[in-house]
């Protein structure tokens, strides 16, 4: 494993595993080192994980590599492209993308087929990435809000270019996502949301202002998969601080929160570029966080109210602090988690030692039912 952790996606995680499965339900991780041998690998998970119903013991418990590469910059995001054979990553030392090629069956090699550069991408921090294939395989990305456009993957050809306002400012961006084809959502670093729908090539159109909250605070957000036949602005998004506050939103209604609460996490440091906030996309009202340290908390939202109050986690789990891997005498810290698509309490995490993990949650007593 590579020195300095994992970046990454597939049935995974953002810096270690990915999100979204690649083809055969493989894991896709790549490293973030500073150096010219950065492996990215597709792993298969133990078998297992590879079924809706909940086996009991299983004697293959380890990932096994099926393909890999290497990348000669850090890898700190990586995103499956859906229904496709393609990987998109980006990291330092600009905004350009890489696209990589996953191996036939005749080849275990993970290689690189293109480059997407960005016009004034040079000197640019490296792009915020997303992936959809809802008309094309399409990769939405950019660093500054006053730099976001579709590009489809393919044929590299420019497909929307998000419009700015002077008024609007040229913020940094933390999170991008498809809310469907055609809405796109933007997390700026300071906590602004912003909207934009490629067939309204006029501008973005500002969601929801920053929470009140410290201008030195980071933010970054989690979108949920809306539900068959609900409208994708329906579903909450929330919005994770480096100082673990927690807002909640409902796109319909911008003028209040959901729900605001604070987190029961350590102050980050210099560690704020790994915050993690995901909605579990097979239980209701359930996310999970992580960044601030070796854990990745669990929290059940449905309780809370926009009082702000501390929130309890209903798990924490700490098996990369504990776990030893790489010898390193620092530390560990989750860079990246995932939930697993169909079982609802699994989540595979990933730390700066190179570890990864795949763990279940069990529900306190008191809250079952």
């Amino acid at each position: 494993m590579q020195p300095g952790g994992w970046a990454g996606q597939g049935g995974s995680p953002h810096r270690v595993p990915g999100s979204s499965c690649p083809p055969h339900q493989g894991v896709c991780v790549a490293g973030y080192g500073q150096c010219d041998g950065n492996e990215i690998l597709q792993l298969i998970p133990p078998p297992t994980l590879l079924t809706k119903e909940t086996q009991g013991l299983c004697p293959e418990r380890d990932f096994k590599v099926e393909c890999g590469g290497f990348s000669e910059r850090p890898v700190y995001s990586l995103k499956y492209v859906p229904d496709t054979s393609l990987l998109v990553t980006s990291g330092p030392p600009d905004s350009s993308l890489q696209v990589w090629q996953v191996s036939a069956e005749d080849s275990d090699v993970i290689k690189s087929v293109s480059t997407i550069a960005t016009e004034n991408g040079t000197g640019q921090s490296w792009a915020k990435i997303a992936t959809i294939s809802a008309r094309a395989p399409w990769v939405l990305h950019g660093s500054r809000l006053d730099r976001v456009q579709i590009t489809e993957v393919e044929s590299r050809k420019n497909v929307y270019t998000a419009g700015i306002q002077a008024s609007q400012g040229s913020e940094e961006l933390s999170s991008l996502a498809f809310l469907d084809c055609n809405l796109l959502l933007l997390c700026c670093a300071t906590g602004r949301l912003c909207l934009a729908d490629t067939r309204q090539p006029q501008g973005l159109v500002e969601a929801v202002p920053a929470p009140s909250a410290p201008c030195s605070e980071h933010w970054c957000m989690g979108t949920r998969h809306a539900a068959q036949g609900s409208e994708p602005s329906s579903q909450p998004v929330a919005r994770l601080s480096s100082r673990g506050l927690l807002a909640l939103t409902d796109l319909r209604k911008t003028s209040e929160f959901l729900a605001v609460a604070k987190a029961r996490v350590p102050s980050p440091g210099s560690g704020a570029e790994f915050l993690c906030v995901s909605w579990a996309p097979a239980l209701e009202g359930y996310l999970a966080i992580s960044g601030f340290d070796g854990t990745v908390h669990v929290y059940d939202t449905q309780s809370w109210d926009s009082s702000g109050r501390e929130a309890e986690p209903i798990f924490i789990h700490k098996g990369h602090v504990f776990g030893g891997a790489g010898g390193s005498r620092d530390p560990p810290l989750v860079t990246v988690h995932t939930w697993h698509l169909q079982k609802p309490r699994t989540l595979l995490s990933a730390a700066s030692d190179g570890s990864l993990h795949v763990w279940d949650w069990v529900q306190p007593c008191g809250k079952c039912g």
